[in-house]
């Protein structure tokens, strides 16, 4: 047995549940953890996305936690109330606002806005009349991305009325318990945590005209939130349940998850973005970070995920979207991405797929046209060329961002990791190990889940040791599919 095997066995099978929110689902994921076992699946699954409304795009967060609720009460149910614990993550940035002078009674303010919505656009001009982007980095370590909380911030017309501002899993888990923290993972997405203290700068929230006290406080991933306030105990079998932190931004939770096989190894978290970049045990901040848009968030046991965002399976979804709007029947991905493997690479462009018009829900299909048109390049011709156009764009920007994050942070990358629902998409896979020339190790697909269960797991005292111990579970349990370099 080796020496790292051998810290992570320390107690029985315990079960855990993760709340997994993502930007187009979200669900409870049921787990049992022990010294040789890592076993999950979906108790629940709901939908989730876009409301659009008249003053904006908006999250239905009330629906989310009336769906999470429901599932941890299947999860109860099915595990006859042996639940250890409970523990949610989500996507970054987003937040909603509570008033009350009660703390375990406030109101939330209106109904949280979606991180898509373009008001963000006039948030960004007044947050760099104050604070120029070059100081930013200097204190935040963030890239630039216009939807960061503080560029919504300096939008937020509710936010002079709100007495707590809570990101969306320290909200759900306040209104599970009762208690309101800010996981640090999560708040390292807001660009008002110093990027060295792993603290509120509150010197950049005066200048930026924001109270301090509008701030829950700072704590780390394994620290007990609490249990379930009684009132839910009818939804929850019976059952109070202890919550406890994870790495709350969905991402920090994935890189967790990630077996990395070698203190060089990057990784792409791939879903709606594509998350690229390496685990670094402290900060790289320098102008050519900056320059180069690279971010430095926070992760699990005081880690530095140093990575840039690139656009990942957002391009396909929307285009698959389009296409159902405007044919009324739903799309085969499958039979596409077959259909495109059989297109040649060389065949089709590869655009720019970092281009702002991106962003934004929408006619995919045509805004490709567009940036076509513009860069003097051959539009493709029918799905087939179109889907593999976006694959080999998408790839394409995984590798830049690879060999950037290797220059930055003076890394000799020998291997890429990709986690998450992109890991399924083979062709997008083989094509990201083409471009970059690295091998790329594909899973596990729920890396999300996985990080979460295990840090509940080591939190409740079924695994210990450090994240490589925890990976180890990983490697010993799951078998990853390897795509090495063709051309």
């Amino acid at each position: 047995m080796s020496q790292q095997t051998a810290r992570t066995r320390t107690a029985a099978t315990t079960a855990h549940a993760a709340v997994d929110l993502g930007a187009s689902s979200g669900r409870v994921v049921l787990g049992r953890v022990g010294p040789d076992t890592l076993e999950f699946h979906e108790a629940a699954r709901f939908s989730n996305g876009v409301v659009p409304m008249p003053d904006g795009l908006h999250w239905n967060l009330v629906g989310l936690y009336e769906q999470a609720l429901a599932g941890l009460g299947a999860a109860v149910r099915e595990t006859e109330g042996e639940l250890a614990s409970v523990a949610i993550d989500s996507w970054a940035v987003d937040y909603g606002l509570l008033t009350g002078a009660e703390p375990q009674h406030m109101q939330l303010l209106g109904t949280p806005f979606h991180y898509r919505d373009d008001r963000t656009a006039a948030g960004v001009k007044k947050v760099h009349g104050r604070v120029p982007f070059a100081e930013l980095y200097r204190r935040n370590g963030l890239q630039f991305l216009p939807f960061n909380t503080l560029y919504q911030l300096a939008q937020e017309g509710l936010a002079q009325h709100a007495d707590r501002l809570l990101l969306v899993p320290d909200l759900l888990g306040y209104w599970l318990t009762g208690e309101q923290l800010t996981e640090v993972t999560n708040a390292s997405t807001t660009g008002l945590l110093d990027v060295h203290t792993k603290e509120w700068d509150t010197d950049l929230m005066s200048t930026l005209g924001l109270s301090s006290g509008l701030f829950a406080p700072v704590a780390a991933p394994g620290t007990s939130l609490g249990v379930t306030r009684a009132e839910l105990t009818p939804l929850l079998g019976g059952h109070q349940l202890p919550v406890t932190l994870v790495g709350s931004h969905d991402t920090a939770s994935a890189i967790v998850g990630t077996p990395l096989s070698s203190p060089d190894a990057a990784y792409i978290s791939c879903g709606t973005w594509g998350l690229v970049g390496l685990e670094l045990d402290a900060p790289v901040v320098s102008d050519a970070s900056r320059e180069a848009n690279f971010t430095h968030e926070g992760g699990v046991d005081g880690r530095t995920r140093f990575l840039t965002n690139v656009m990942g399976t957002w391009l396909l979804s929307e285009t698959l979207r389009t296409w159902e709007r405007e044919e009324g029947r739903s799309q085969d991905l499958v039979g596409l991405l077959d259909a495109a493997a059989q297109v040649s690479r060389d065949a089709v462009a590869v655009f720019d797929v970092q281009d702002e018009r991106f962003v934004a829900p929408g006619d995919m299909p045509a805004r490709i046209a567009q940036l076509c048109a513009e860069q003097d390049l051959r539009a493709p011709e029918g799905k087939a060329e179109l889907v593999r156009s976006i694959v080999e764009s998408i790839a394409a920007g995984f590798a830049a961002a690879l060999q950037t994050a290797g220059e930055l942070a003076d890394r000799r990358i020998d291997v890429v990791h990709m986690v998450g629902g992109g890991s399924l998409n083979s062709l997008l896979c083989q094509a990201t190990a083409d471009r970059s020339g690295y091998p790329v190790v594909a899973g596990p697909v729920e890396a999300t889940a996985i990080g979460n269960l295990l840090i509940q797991a080591r939190t409740a005292g079924t695994l210990s040791g450090t994240l490589e111990d925890l990976r180890e579970l990983i490697r010993r349990t799951h078998s990853p599919l390897t795509y090495r370099p063709q051309s």
